[in-house]
């Protein structure tokens, strides 16, 4: 939605591979009425990748719409961190989750 922030609002996925190797992420959305779909895409050694849910350079034809259910599942061949980041553009905000990596 729109808003004061200059910035557009929108939600990301970022990838971060503090790894010597490229890291290959398989990245699946779950839906609350629909089945699930897969795409890949990778991340250089010692580099981030900040994927927007709604961009289709980043989500291709799976982009997020408006008001639409779902999860995200990462799956990787090395070692990375996710985290998930939300830009408010109703306010100056910007949230993410912690970091997750096993």
């Amino acid at each position: 939605p729109e808003g004061a922030n200059l910035i557009p609002g929108h939600e990301s996925v970022i990838i971060t591979n503090v790894g010597e190797q490229k890291a290959t992420v398989k990245i699946t959305l779950l839906y609350t009425d629909k089945d699930p779909v897969s795409f890949t895409t990778q991340v250089d050694a010692m580099r981030v990748r900040c994927l927007r849910t709604n961009n289709k350079d980043d989500f291709g034809e799976y982009t997020a719409k408006v008001d639409e259910q779902y999860a995200i599942m990462l799956e990787s061949d090395v070692p990375v961190v996710a985290q998930y980041g939300r830009a408010e553009p109703r306010a100056v905000n910007f949230y993410i989750n912690t970091g997750y990596w096993e």
